[in-house]
């Protein structure tokens, strides 16, 4: 069974560009893993950087924004990603960003702890229908009291400070129904 929630594309066919990188759950522990994953955005951020060539102090400051968000997004999707993947299914983690003309898309993938499915699609739902300006106050306000434990922040942030689009896609591995896999999908107007 696949469920899809919000913004989600599988169209692909106008990218003139994109990049994957892949980790494997298990290989660290999820506090060493929190360097590798603000290296790993940070490379992403770099990556598109290039494809924004900077001669004027006007196309030097859009090339900075879009390193920017590229990796603060890149960090957010990852640190989800290893935090509540399934690490029993043995599955990677993938994140890809893809240029286009006038969006770049984020996509994440991973698998999800079966205890974690309900209470993550009740969060991606609350976001679709409810008021993102107040959910991004009130975490603000639950993390200046250090409960942060869930809070979505980051996708609250990508809405807010970016303009963003967010998507998601569940579905269950073929070989496994035991295993769902989410697929997180963040686009970006450039």
């Amino acid at each position: 069974m696949t469920q899809t929630f919000g913004q989600f594309t599988e169209d692909f066919s106008d990218r003139s560009e994109f990049l994957v990188l892949g980790f494997s759950p298990s290989s660290l522990p999820i506090q060493l893993r929190w360097k590798t994953n603000g290296l790993s955005a940070d490379f992403l951020g770099d990556y598109v950087r290039n494809f924004f060539p900077g001669d004027t102090n006007a196309a030097i400051n859009k090339q900075a924004e879009i390193r920017s968000a590229v990796s603060f997004i890149a960090n957010e999707l990852l640190e989800n990603a290893m935090k509540y993947s399934d690490k029993e299914s043995g599955q990677p983690i993938n994140i890809e960003v893809n240029l286009f003309g006038d969006r770049l898309i984020f996509v994440s993938k991973n698998s999800l702890h079966p205890d974690a499915i309900a209470r993550f699609q009740s969060f991606i739902e609350e976001i679709l229908i409810g008021d993102v300006g107040e959910m991004y106050v009130n975490q603000i306000e639950n993390s200046a009291n250090d409960d942060t434990s869930g809070s979505g922040l980051g996708y609250l942030t990508m809405l807010m400070d970016y303009n963003a689009l967010l998507g998601w896609k569940f579905e269950q591995v073929s070989n496994n129904t035991h295993v769902t896999m989410v697929t997180t999908m963040v686009q970006l107007p450039l």
